[in-house]
């Protein structure tokens, strides 16, 4: 049975979920398209890379517990896809949202190489998007990013497949789960840096979370979906952008007085032609949609011009990162799709 190569570009919790969730479906994927999944080059920043043609043997082992003798530490990123042998590349690398770099040349260098490219980093979608879809049309392959926004949710396969045809007028929502779970635990009274604490403790909140409160996460988020969907080009330092920082207690009590809830929304359009992205503390009323997002959970309102509004909610999940995995497995299973025709 044919192989299809993959090679992990980054090798944190989703690349290692990835591995996982790979193993468990590798009988799917045989029986479903006739090819055996294998990952053959991994790049980790910490302990370099691995480059193993004929693809790593996870069976002794567990996916967090590749030896480190395996890895050669004068491998970086680079070196790995350009020397290692593959067919599809996930870039899993952390974002850096005020460049979309290193990601957004990893990604290029992998298309060049004619290699299909999965990406879970919405920098490269964020700055470049454009650029890498003409550039993976033009060498034939499939570049593809389904893990970018809301964690796997498939927000853009709906589109593609269901919302065929239709024009998007608007993208809008919840999209920063950690501004969210802060603001729900404000409202029941806790503080913010405790809040901030809480989310930390139970892993999803960031050591530094400034890139969420200041809602740079959320405008690279917002960027890349109307990027993507509206088929524009912005990048996350044109979005007007207002963070939760300076919410206070009061702020919170005198909206629940008013039957209403202070919640971070995205919003993407066109006006007079041009796009126009903001993210900013809004006043929602209690029973309305972005009012009953309680915690990590996060919705994505898409309009269109032939079935207006269609929403997506996340609901919280454990273990969370699993679904950011899956995304990256959606899209490899897409690929497989289009080359197994």
């Amino acid at each position: 049975m044919d192989k299809i190569r993959i090679a992990l570009i980054g090798y944190g919790n989703v690349g290692q979920a990835f591995a996982r969730m790979l193993m468990r479906k590798k009988s799917y994927i045989e029986e479903t398209f006739g090819r055996t999944p294998v990952i053959t080059s991994i790049c980790t920043r910490s302990r370099g890379g691995l480059i193993c043609p004929d693809g790593i043997a996870f069976e002794g082992f567990e996916p967090e517990q590749i030896p480190d003798d395996l890895f050669d530490p004068t491998l970086d990123a680079m070196a790995v896809i350009r020397a290692g042998e593959y067919d599809v590349m996930a870039e899993l690398t952390p974002i850096d949202i005020m460049t979309g770099q290193p990601a957004t040349d990893h990604i290029r260098t992998g298309l060049l190489l004619g290699k299909h490219v999965i990406t879970a980093n919405k920098g490269p979608l964020a700055w470049a998007y454009r650029e890498l879809r003409e550039l993976a049309a033009s060498q034939g392959v499939q570049f593809c990013y389904e893990a970018t926004v809301m964690d796997g949710t498939p927000v853009y396969n709906l589109t593609r497949e269901a919302l065929m045809g239709c024009r998007i007028t608007e993208v809008s929502g919840i999209f920063n789960a950690t501004t969210n779970f802060i603001l729900t635990e404000m409202e029941r009274g806790v503080s913010f840096a405790d809040a901030v604490a809480e989310g930390r403790r139970q892993g999803f909140v960031e050591a530094d979370p400034s890139m969420d409160i200041d809602g740079w996460d959320a405008a690279a988020k917002l960027t890349a979906l109307m990027n993507v969907l509206m088929d524009v080009e912005i990048t996350p330092d044109q979005i007007q952008r207002t963070g939760i920082g300076g919410i206070t207690r009061a702020d919170i009590e005198a909206a629940a007085a008013r039957g209403k809830r202070i919640k971070l929304l995205c919003r993407g359009r066109l006006v007079d032609g041009a796009p126009v992205g903001t993210v900013e503390p809004t006043l929602v009323d209690r029973e309305s949609l972005p009012a009953i997002m309680d915690a990590t959970s996060s919705y994505v309102t898409i309009d269109t011009d032939l079935m207006g509004a269609t929403t997506i909610i996340e609901e919280p999940f454990e273990p969370e990162i699993d679904h950011t995995a899956y995304g990256v497995l959606s899209d490899l299973l897409r690929i497989l799709k289009e080359v197994t025709r």
